[in-house]
């Protein structure tokens, strides 16, 4: 853990907020959002006077799109996003190896996949963080130093003022400060390749059919995908014996561009950049008082389009969590449920990923014919599904249930999503005709939870519990299910176990 410098009276201490977050990313301010409608006082730190003007994530899926809807920018969200049904994969000869995704909504009730301009998203996400009073944003603060006690811990920026906290979360990137502080390891998984990235618009709209393609060639392996609505990302992967700065250059990627009919007289240069990409974990996500979350706590290959998707989950995960530690409705251990919920389906997804990754980056000739032989043959003419998201198998779960730790379903009501019916908090949810089937004391037990019942009689509700057979699911803040039952006196079962979890030390 970090000591703390020498402090000269003439620095400033201030009781700041609830929650420090350090790091004003995507993770960062939907934390610091999720936090603030709950009421919680928040002060966001970010080293940057400005925000990063060029694009680096692109893509989130239907999960992450639920959480923001949480957080309030459902209707921002369609302004600034491109949906994309269908992730192609083919070989150098056109061939199709892999086609995964699927038309429509998902069980979120939002597309499968959804592509994104990173600065617009972000000026979103600061729009809402700033609308809510309990939340102060403090650019151009560089966290240098820290140190715990019992009841806090106390922050030392560059110019020697002092911010004051209960708890701190770490959302300041791969080359986290506040992971090095804590003195948190990382594990590096030992895969990485360079890929040089490429960010352009396009003069004149055109249609790319599938609007994202993995191109597996041995020659160059390829990714084609949105940037967002008018952009358009390119990523060229760096072979054995090609130096990295003769790919680091504006000529370089012109001329990897005209291979796609991309110009300078048809497209501007948005953004190019060779980046190495890495797979490692941090070993601890938690200090004492002091929490890691996004890249500060985990890096994936992008195959998987899983980056800043995993570390929106984080953010989601812990919010409620830290709500209630802060308001004493549970004990402070509760927060060691984080990182036992959230690193076992990280990792799951990370491997994944680095799997995606070996089958895309093979530039052996040989070995790409063997790949596209194996592959092609699987390719019907309907789209695989996408993998759902790893469950939570362990922590505020009722472990054994049908279901327990899934994501749950979001379907329409009457024209809205679920969500904005019934809020996002806890909820126990039945196709049973009557809610008063739970005993009065149960009820109040829940209801001092937070909790709401909610009974739902619609096609897409009523055949969810039906392939599970069960009658009531009990939903987590973060859209996770805590566990399902058969009949009301399971129900009631699902409730007392919660509360002894959430109350009991």
């Amino acid at each position: 853990m970090g000591g703390l410098s020498q402090r000269p009276d003439e620095h400033r201490r201030v009781e700041d907020a609830a929650v420090a977050i350090v790091g004003y990313g995507p993770v960062g301010a939907t934390l610091a959002i999720l936090l603030g409608q709950l009421g919680q006082r928040v002060v966001v730190l970010e080293r940057w006077p400005e925000p990063y003007p060029l694009p680096r994530a692109v893509h989130l899926d239907h999960e992450i799109a639920r959480i923001f809807q949480a957080c309030g920018l459902a209707d921002d969200l369609v302004a600034i996003t491109e949906p994309a049904d269908i992730y192609e994969w083919r070989n150098g000869a056109g061939v199709p190896l892999l086609r995964i995704g699927r038309h429509g909504v998902s069980a979120s009730g939002w597309p499968e996949s959804l592509m994104f301009h990173q600065p617009a998203l972000e000026a979103t996400l600061d729009g809402r963080a700033r609308s809510l009073p309990g939340i102060d944003v403090r650019r151009g603060v560089e966290v240098v130093d820290l140190l715990q006690d019992a009841d806090g811990v106390t922050l030392m920026a560059a110019t020697g003022d002092e911010i004051r906290t209960r708890y701190v979360v770490g959302c300041d990137g791969a080359n986290s400060t506040v992971r090095s502080l804590v003195g948190a390891s990382i594990q590096d998984l030992g895969f990485f390749y360079d890929w040089l990235v490429v960010d352009v618009i396009l003069h004149e709209q055109r249609v790319f059919d599938p609007l994202n393609l993995q191109v597996c060639d041995p020659a160059r392996p390829t990714t084609l995908v949105s940037g967002g609505p008018g952009r358009r990302r390119w990523e060229f992967m760096r072979l054995p014996d090609e130096p990295l700065d003769g790919l680091d250059s504006d000529g370089r990627a012109w001329e990897l561009l005209a291979d796609w009919d991309v110009t300078p007289t048809n497209a501007e240069l948005e953004r190019r950049a060779v980046y190495t990409f890495g797979a490692r974990v941090a070993e601890q996500w938690r200090s004492g008082r002091v929490l890691l979350a996004g890249d500060a706590a985990h890096q994936t290959p992008p195959f998987a389009g899983q980056g800043m998707c995993t570390g929106i989950r984080d953010a989601a995960n812990l919010a409620w969590k830290l709500d209630r530690v802060l308001r004493a409705a549970s004990p402070d251990d509760l927060l060691d449920t984080y990182q036992q919920e959230r690193l076992p389906s990280t990792r799951q997804l990370i491997d994944f990923a680095i799997e995606l990754g070996k089958i895309i980056c093979v530039p052996d000739p040989d070995e790409a014919a063997a790949r596209d032989a194996a592959m092609a043959s699987g390719v019907g003419d309907d789209p695989s599904p996408a993998p759902p998201p790893p469950p939570i198998e362990a922590g505020v779960v009722a472990a054994g249930t049908p279901a327990a730790g899934e994501l749950f379903l979001q379907a329409r009501l009457e024209g809205a999503l679920f969500d904005e019916v019934h809020g996002s908090g806890w909820r126990l949810v039945t196709v049973e005709a009557r809610e008063s089937a739970l005993d009065e004391e149960t009820r109040h037990s829940f209801g001092d939870l937070g909790g709401s019942i909610v009974v739902v009689d619609t096609p897409e509700y009523r055949r969810w519990f039906e392939e599970r057979r069960v009658a009531w699911a009990l939903q987590r803040p973060d859209f996770h299910l805590y566990g399902t039952a058969v009949d009301a006196a399971g129900a009631a079962e699902l409730i007392t176990s919660l509360v002894g979890l959430l109350t009991t030390p």
